[in-house]
């Protein structure tokens, strides 16, 4: 398999895998808010609301960073390599899931072809001066 499909497939399950901490944001907060609803006391609703708001709040935080690198490295771009590798060595500490995605995320970044694939094209500047034309010898 290529690294460019071993790419593809890290951007995709990075992704994936802050996704579900979307998923979890969105069900810490409307068990919390219904509970509070569900109660009757408009008390039991503000605070169980807030935490749920903050619960939410935190793990949508943790999520962004993993969909922006994972559409970032879809699209080859450097920055997204960076961002992904530094999720990728926290991840390790997540204990089965994460540290199997940090891994092969780790393996698959730091390889010598798939840096290749990140390093940008030398353009020249959209405003660059011309280069002075060549010199001719004078005519005798």
């Amino acid at each position: 398999m290529t690294m460019q499909k071993h790419v593809t497939i890290v951007a995709v399950l990075r992704i994936v895998y802050s996704s579900i901490f979307l998923l979890v944001a969105l069900f810490l907060f409307g068990v919390l808010a219904g509970i509070g609803v569900l109660s009757g006391d408009g008390e039991a609703f503000f605070v169980l609301g807030a935490i749920g708001t903050g619960l939410a709040a935190f793990f949508t935080i943790l999520a962004l960073p993993g969909i922006i690198g994972g559409v970032g490295l879809l699209s080859y771009r450097p920055w997204a390599r960076i961002l992904v590798l530094v999720l990728s060595f926290l991840d390790l500490v997540n204990i089965p899931f994460g540290t199997a995605l940090g891994v092969y995320s780790i393996w698959v970044l730091l390889n010598s072809e798939t840096e290749a694939l990140f390093n940008p094209v030398p353009r020249p500047a959209p405003f660059a001066p011309a280069p002075p034309p060549p010199s001719t010898p004078a005519a005798q």
